[in-house]
């Protein structure tokens, strides 16, 4: 059972200013629920009850959001507008939320390696929250979950994209060892389309074993001097022990002004009209 999950939430959402100047990007709005708390119910749904939050500066509101607020409560109390925070108020039951802050912006690797504090030795999930993923059945957390019951290794997830897009992602190449389940010999950070070794992009879910923190403190900075994760998974892959999963549903950049209004788009038309 993998009890845990980290969320990197330090980062500045600089494609989002200025709301994001005092707004962490994380609580932008799908509608009417923040992308993290979107992540949370995708982690809850899939076993990880325990919920690692790495922030930083100006990030208190996450914070503020999985806690009882005590005079807006008392104010909706008995009306009907108090059915709009029952989605909150059960992850906040069911979950337990930890914080630590990652004082210096170093890359992925590095918000990862600052939240083992608060995972300890043992494997977890990654939720990158401005990668907003819908499915028909279970949650892309869900269906990796399984396939580690299965494989007992690190696991990304992976879906396919142009070509000339590569440039954005971190990208594997590897063996299919089982329909859409990749066993990875190659991962390269952003590279360009002519570099690319596939079109099979790294998208913002992980499975991780907990010996990537050793492997992260030694691992030097890469692209743009930062602390890569891919580099670190690299070293677990030369011992064949990182897939690919192509997991099933699709999943909305969030990080992007197109792929947010999308998400939103989608949201409305899809899920909040419905209710």
């Amino acid at each position: 059972m993998i009890k845990k999950c980290l969320f990197p939430a330090a980062g500045y959402g600089t494609r989002f200013l200025p709301v994001t100047k005092a707004m962490p990007k994380e609580m932008l709005p799908l509608v009417n629920k923040p992308l993290i708390q979107y992540g949370v119910e995708e982690a809850l749904a899939a076993g990880m009850a325990g919920i690692a939050i790495v922030t930083g500066r100006g990030k208190r509101a996450i914070e503020d959001h999985f806690d009882i607020s005590f005079e807006l409560e008392a104010q909706i109390a008995g009306t009907s507008k108090e059915d709009a925070l029952k989605e909150v108020r059960h992850v906040m039951k069911e979950c337990t939320f930890s914080y630590t802050r990652q004082v210096q912006m170093k890359g992925l690797g590095h918000a990862i390696l600052t939240g083992e504090t608060l995972i300890g030795n043992e494997p977890f999930g990654v939720v990158l929250a401005d990668d907003y993923c819908v499915t028909e059945a279970d949650g892309v957390l869900a269906q990796m979950v399984a396939l580690y019951e299965k494989y007992q290794c690190s696991i990304v997830a992976i879906e396919e994209v142009p070509r000339e897009e590569t440039y954005k992602y971190g990208v594997i190449d590897g063996d299919e060892v089982e329909p859409g389940v990749f066993r990875i010999s190659q991962m390269v950070e952003k590279p360009e389309p002519e570099d690319a070794p596939s079109n099979l992009a790294i998208i913002g879910r992980y499975i991780l074993t907990p010996d990537i923190f050793d492997i992260l403190r030694t691992t030097p900075p890469g692209r743009n001097g930062e602390l890569q994760i891919t580099d670190a998974l690299m070293t677990q892959a030369e011992q064949g022990k990182v897939l690919g999963f192509r997991f099933k549903g699709k999943r909305f950049d969030c990080g992007s002004v197109e792929g947010f209004v999308e998400a939103t788009n989608y949201n409305y038309q899809n899920i909040y009209s419905r209710r």
